[in-house]
């Protein structure tokens, strides 16, 4: 099975030029709700048979994520978002498992907090623990969760799977491969990376700590599979990137 382990699908994109595609200065478009054909059909062109969809996270939309994965199940499943800073940010993250999301999506810089910051994540990361979900965290170059500051939360929540999404790109790849090397719940998604990006991991991590994700829509499944492939020419170890691995991380095998 080829599953992709990053994707966003956004419902309400109200006047953010990048959220609605739209030129600066021209009006936003008014609201059409999220037509899950246009992930789908390209899932199906690359030969993907399931893909995580999370929110952005300029809006978090955990009942449209629970509404369009329990509509899709066999090709589709989401990963909710919370606030840390929210008084009930773990009733949230319990609320949002109960409506059928299997994992949760931190977006440190987008929400304003650092990811080191122990007050804040170990009571999230706890209830992770308890209910047995991955966190995946976007770290595209970001100072408020580079690698070694995700390894300072990971390390107290070893039973946590921890995905170092977009492996530290674009500067921070060295220290995503070592956090992800000496820690056995870190791996690294491979969405928005270099095929140089992917071959250095492979190299010093193998297979098994590697996680292909495109970031559709910014990216799409077929050029993911084609780097992946040049990247990594053996094809078992691809079919660990490409699904195995997270079959293992969810509990699917």
């Amino acid at each position: 099975m080829i599953i992709d382990s990053y994707n966003t699908t956004q419902d309400v994109r109200g006047r953010s030029d990048y959220l609605t595609g739209a030129r600066p200065g021209q009006q936003a478009p008014p609201y059409v709700p999220f037509d899950a054909s246009r992930i789908l059909d390209r899932m199906d062109a690359a030969g993907v048979d399931k893909a995580m969809v999370c929110s952005l996270a300029q809006r978090i939309e955990n009942e449209f994520l629970a509404g369009l994965v329990k509509r899709h199940p066999d090709r589709l499943f989401g990963f909710g978002q919370v606030m840390p800073q929210d008084d009930d940010a773990t009733e949230q993250i319990r609320t949002f498992v109960d409506a059928g999301l299997v994992g949760l999506k931190l977006h440190p810089s987008m929400h304003g907090y650092h990811v080191a910051d122990h007050g804040l994540l170990d009571p999230v990361f706890e209830v992770c623990a308890e209910l047995k979900i991955p966190v995946l965290i976007n770290a595209l170059d970001d100072a408020f969760c580079a690698p070694f500051a995700i390894e300072e939360i990971a390390k107290d929540h070893p039973t946590v799977p921890t995905i170092i999404a977009h492996m530290g790109a674009v500067w921070n790849v060295p220290e995503a491969i070592i956090v992800a090397e000496r820690r056995e719940n870190v791996y690294l998604e491979t969405s928005a990376t270099l095929m140089s990006d992917v071959k250095r991991a492979y190299a010093r991590v193998g297979a098994e700590k590697i996680l292909m994700g495109s970031e559709w829509p910014g990216s799409d499944f077929d050029l993911e599979r084609m780097k992946i492939a040049k990247a990594v020419p053996d094809a078992d170890d691809r079919a660990l990137i490409e699904g195995g691995n997270m079959c293992r991380i969810m509990g699917w095998v």
